[in-house]
């Protein structure tokens, strides 16, 4: 039984139509049925899953009426729904003779040859036709182009293509929309400034070619033009969010800290409130070292994101900078919570418990990021120096050895068994590693100050450290 739900007012046409269909179907006399009653029935058919009719009311309809494109097309749309794919393209080479122009035939062959993974030749017959149609036809063909150079990973004639485009349709939406970001990804931002002023003369409102040149200087790390771009995309669209987003962010890296500040905030009035542009406000106030503020905005995006550990420990650095070390130590716990893999969480966790004095409770966090990140000078830099605080000598310099079995050499690694040595009272194994570090790079000396700052006062060293100068 068919769905009653597809005759609706049209109850009595449909069975008129299925009656007649039906006639023909048993070879006996029947009525007319026109090239649309056949569109109808096809559709009918359709609604409800019966594909066997279907197809034979595209043949009969085929048949009875041989010039109808139209028909045609409907045809092969049911053998490719069917993955006939070989009968589909022979029906579609028989609107080629009737219909040689017909741009639903171009994307079904199309179609029909993607489905086969036969890419090249999809490509050869778009492109064959590209300049055989003008207007909205040629551009919806260049943008199912530009696709399938996608799907090949063809990037460069992804933008070469939606170029073309705007080549002749400088206004055209999906175009500009996604040169901008082929433009980026095939390093074409020279090219994308040079196509887009050319857009801009003769189309000088138009507000996403502004846009997009703003962001082709951006690339090129020219922020002051990339601004006044923006600038101009804003007075013709004062609602265009992404403007304002990348604007802000050329204003961050001119260090226009108030500047950015003013222009985000004008994103969030216009836009739904985001996490990343909250950060950023967030990151301009710490900048300025208005730690209070930095904190307000860092904390309205973890609000929006509160699993991101990123946001956590930013508000850490500023209780950090501030000297509150135990607010500090909270926001870092929450990062290293959310996120537990992470060695510059253990870091600063331990730099803090140091500037408190809880060394024991440090050292466990520096241990925790060398076995998390071992490949990272600093993890054990900082190993060793709390290490020598705590006076735990002997093991300082057995932390040394394992750090050496990571690395082919590091001087600063010199200087600190230097350093650990006088503070163990073996001054000429000490002198003789200062000596050799010296050597080896006399620049690298500041890392005696990283672990003692008082050590090159030390008269030992001193007097070292003097006799070396004179050397030199």
């Amino acid at each position: 039984m068919y769905n009653d739900d597809f005759f609706d007012d049209d109850f009595r046409d449909i069975e008129d139509l299925l009656i007649e269909f039906h006639k023909i179907k048993r070879g006996e006399p029947h009525g007319l049925i026109t090239e649309d009653d056949f569109e109808y029935l096809i559709d009918f058919f359709e609604t409800n899953n019966d594909r066997e009719n279907a197809l034979l009311a595209c043949d009969v309809s085929t048949t009875l009426y041989p010039f109808s494109s139209a028909l045609f097309l409907r045809k092969a749309e049911l053998l490719m729904d069917q993955k006939k794919y070989g009968q589909a393209l022979k029906v579609l080479d028989q609107i080629d003779d009737i219909d040689p122009n017909n741009i639903e035939c171009v994307f079904l062959k199309s179609d029909i040859l993607l489905e086969q993974n036969r890419f090249s030749e999809a490509v050869d017959i778009l492109e064959k036709h590209a300049d055989q149609f003008e207007s909205v036809d040629k551009t919806d063909i260049l943008l199912e182009l530009s696709e399938i150079y996608d799907e090949l990973e063809e990037f460069d004639k992804v933008y070469a293509t939606l170029k073309r485009i705007l080549k002749y349709e400088p206004t055209n939406e999906d175009a500009l929309l996604r040169i901008c970001f082929w433009a980026e990804i095939n390093n074409k931002h020279e090219d994308s400034i040079t196509l887009h002023q050319e857009i801009l003369e003769e189309t000088p409102f138009n507000a996403m070619a502004w846009y997009n040149l703003g962001v082709a200087y951006q690339g090129l790390k020219l922020y002051e033009k990339a601004i006044d771009s923006y600038e101009y995309c804003l007075a013709i669209d004062d609602k265009f969010e992404y403007a304002y987003r990348n604007q802000g962010d050329a204003y961050m890296q001119l260090k226009q800290y108030n500047k950015a500040i003013e222009v985000l905030e004008m994103h969030l009035s216009i836009a739904k409130p985001e996490d990343v542009i909250l950060d950023a406000i967030g990151y301009c106030w710490e900048k300025q070292k208005e730690y209070k503020k930095a904190r307000q905005y860092y904390r309205k995006a973890s609000q929006l994101n509160p699993q991101d550990d990123q946001i956590f420990f930013k508000i850490g650095e500023t209780y950090s900078k501030e000297l509150q070390w135990e607010k500090a130590i909270k926001a870092y716990s929450v990062a290293l919570h959310i996120n537990k893999n992470n060695a510059s969480y253990c870091m600063a966790l331990g730099n803090c418990l140091m500037e408190m004095g809880a060394e024991k409770e440090a050292l466990v966090c520096y241990l925790n990021a060398v076995q998390l990140r071992p490949d990272i000078k600093s993890t054990w830099q900082a190993l060793v120096k709390a290490l020598y605080i705590a006076n735990y000598y002997d093991e300082a310099l057995a932390q040394l050895v394992i750090a050496e079995s990571h690395y082919s050499y590091k001087v600063e690694f010199v200087y600190y068994k230097a350093a650990i040595l006088l503070a163990q009272g073996k001054t000429k194994d000490a002198v003789l590693f200062l000596e050799e570090a010296l050597e080896e790079n006399p620049k690298k000396v500041t890392a005696l100050k990283f672990i003692d700052k008082d050590i090159v006062h030390h008269p030992v060293f001193a007097e070292v450290l003097v006799r070396y100068k004179k050397k030199k």
